[in-house]
């Protein structure tokens, strides 16, 4: 299983950006879908969150900021990010949680996209 995620890049503060991320491959069932982001010299945090029912968490700062929402047909998760901060630069990382096989439970992960808040 591979998970593509794309739609980083440099914006100005206060603009918006969205990520994207496909899963590919032979798998079972995605079960929740999301993002974390590592800024430098910081550990990694989730951002936000969706479950296949569409149930959504944030981390408090991005709240009213970011949407989170999937596609199932397609497999994908995206993050609609809104209003951004210079502390919002980082690489971000999409994950998948599914199932391998019906037995296998698996977190899945994207190769990271960096978006850089800079005037």
């Amino acid at each position: 299983v591979q998970l593509q995620a794309s739609g980083g890049g440099l914006v100005q503060p206060g603009g918006s950006q969205r990520l994207s991320c496909a899963a590919s491959g032979r798998f079972f069932s995605i079960d929740a879908m999301g993002w974390y982001r590592q800024a430098p010299g910081k550990r990694r945090e989730l951002v936000a969150a969706i479950s296949s029912d569409g149930t959504t968490n944030y981390v408090d700062r991005v709240k009213g900021r970011f949407t989170i929402s999937r596609d199932n047909a397609k497999n994908t998760v995206y993050l609609q990010m809104n209003s951004l901060k210079l502390d919002d630069t980082a690489v971000y990382y999409c994950y998948a949680d599914g199932r391998l096989t019906e037995l296998t439970r698996m977190r899945w992960w994207g190769q990271g996209t960096l978006v850089t808040v800079s005037s």
